[in-house]
């Protein structure tokens, strides 16, 4: 956690108000995003008990699953939600813009630009908390294999069609999820999170209830008290008024009220089944239908406090003006979520349940690079968050007050000016350290060379002179170009973090991972995914 950080929770604590940790919005928030709100069985990770989902604030769609030990009632489930969500996803596979993408030519070996398809816009699928990000993947991690009766007739509890094609995409949002700064999926919480500051610990902040009580907390109270309310205050039945985000549901809802509903339900059925004559089999079909519609009842009053909340934390974050960099990270979503399109539509078998060595190690290494260009990117976005990486020492604003124009040494002598700047900041610059400065959108590289003045033992009022070397991007003329060197009376920022990050060392093909690693090649992969069938194209 960063100084900024740990100073605006304690300003919470003294305010009884979260405080802004960001002046800008620093994810992309989609214009009509699919809001998913599930809900689990309790003891039964993998067993869904509905769900509120949809794109519409005040029409949302909810999906019960009545005895969720069914297995048939659960693909139901399952194939409902994949009718909402497929058709939600399509919508965005079919708009398409040219781009160009550099691909390695396979009789040159060189780099060369192709013109490819570009999705115009991406889905985003945005869920309550952290663990609706985790349910997302095990859901598609459990949907993505099944067996359809197409495709094995003899298969027991087939799968209706579209479920795998579903667990396909889940697996992949949830997969974008881990990727720093990427939009695909996202949990309000952690996004709330990142831009408000609230006087309880980041535990406590999933609760989506209580998080939103700190941010916006009702007149004549405070965040705490909010935050309490939120998390203990109950009915006269004894049933909490700020259910949890969910997946999980509170044990006193489960005890008192879903069990002896689901017990209602499974007697009905039972009831209906061993019915005689068709007027016992009406009257039995009408206490089965009342015994559901209780169930869904329930289920709704446990999703629609946390549906609400949902749609009121965006409504918090589009008030936030969007950061410069954003557009550029939701781009990198939309070849994502372009390229898993044509993996589907090319029909390309489900993502392995392991990853082999290459492939696992090019994921850890884009997870690596993407957080380090989120944090330079939301630095230089926002001077809140430039604030916390120049009190670490990571970074030094200031003001121009010299120049001296100065030139390598050689056959060509090169531009080499020397800039003075004075600054009260205390960055931890070593012998001729590089620092970084944003020129055009692209980073300028400076060498620092000497400090005048104070040194860091000096109190932090004191001002110091730092002379930097600017050595690139000034042309390649002998004078520098015009407005490629600070001026004097410029306030520049310098960071001592790159701000644009190198790739990283070329990784073998999957095909010649040593035996370190999984090798020798050509051995039989011990899983293998089910065959390509029609369900599994868009």
């Amino acid at each position: 956690m960063s100084l900024i950080a740990t100073l605006a929770r304690l300003e919470a604590v003294t305010t009884g108000r979260a405080r802004p940790t960001a002046t800008v919005r620093h994810r992309h928030l989609s214009e009509r995003p699919l809001v998913f709100v599930p809900l689990t069985t309790a003891g039964e990770a993998g067993a869904p008990l509905g769900a509120l989902v949809g794109t519409d604030r005040d029409a949302p769609r909810l999906l019960v699953v009545a005895q969720p030990r069914d297995r048939d009632l659960r693909f139901a489930f399952l194939a409902e939600l994949a009718d909402i969500v497929l058709p939600y996803i399509d919508s965005h596979a079919d708009a398409v813009e040219a781009a160009e993408r550099s691909e390695t030519d396979p009789e040159t070996g060189k780099r060369v630009k192709v013109e490819v398809e570009l999705c115009s816009d991406a889905p985003q699928l945005i869920v309550p908390s952290r663990a609706g990000v985790e349910y997302v993947r095990l859901l598609g991690r459990s949907m993505r294999f099944r067996r359809t009766a197409e495709q094995d007739p003899e298969t027991p509890y087939p799968a209706p069609p579209r479920v795998p094609l579903l667990g396909r995409w889940l697996t992949h949002f949830g997969e974008r999820s881990r990727v720093p700064g990427s939009s695909l999926l996202l949990a309000l919480t952690e996004v709330l999170g990142r831009h408000w500051a609230t006087g309880q610990s980041s535990l406590e902040d999933q609760h989506l209830g209580a998080l939103l009580a700190w941010i916006a907390p009702p007149e004549g109270a405070t965040g705490a008290e909010a935050a309490l309310r939120a998390e203990l205050a109950r009915d006269g039945r004894g049933q909490l008024l700020c259910p949890p985000a969910g997946p999980a549901t509170d044990p006193a809802f489960d005890n008192k009220l879903l069990a002896p509903a689901i017990e209602r339900y499974d007697r009905a059925r039972t009831a209906l089944a061993a019915a005689e004559d068709g007027l016992q089999a009406d009257d039995r079909l009408g206490e089965l239908t009342a015994a559901e519609r209780a169930i869904r009842e329930l289920v709704l009053s446990r999703t629609l406090p946390t549906w609400e909340k949902v749609w009121q934390g965006l409504d918090l974050l589009r008030e936030l003006p969007e950061g410069a960099h954003v557009e550029e990270r939701w781009t990198r979503d939309r070849w994502s979520f372009t390229g898993h399109r044509d993996r589907v539509v090319a029909g390309e078998p489900p993502q392995p349940r392991r990853d082999d060595a290459v492939t696992a190690a090019n994921k850890l290494a884009t997870r690596e690079r993407e957080q380090g260009r989120l944090d330079a990117q939301e630095a230089l976005d926002d001077p809140l968050v430039m604030a916390g990486r120049r009190l670490a020492g990571e970074a030094f604003t200031g003001e121009v007050v010299d120049v001296v124009m100065a030139y390598s040494e050689g056959k060509r002598p090169s531009p080499r000016p020397l800039v003075t700047v004075r600054t009260d900041d205390r960055p931890h610059l070593g012998e001729r350290a590089k620092v970084f400065r944003s020129l055009g959108a692209k980073p300028q590289a400076a060498e620092f060379v000497r400090r005048d003045g104070p040194d860091a033992a000096d109190g932090p009022e004191e001002e110091c002179l730092l002379v930097l070397r600017i050595v690139d991007k000034m042309g390649r003329g002998k004078e520098p170009e015009e407005g490629s060197v600070p001026e004097k009376g410029d306030r520049v920022c310098f960071t001592l973090f790159e701000q644009e990050q190198r790739g990283g060392a070329k990784l073998p093909d999957p095909e010649d991972t040593p035996w370190t690693h999984g090798g020798p090649p050509g051995e039989p992969v011990p899983e293998t995914a089910d065959s390509v069938t029609e369900e599994d194209t868009l």
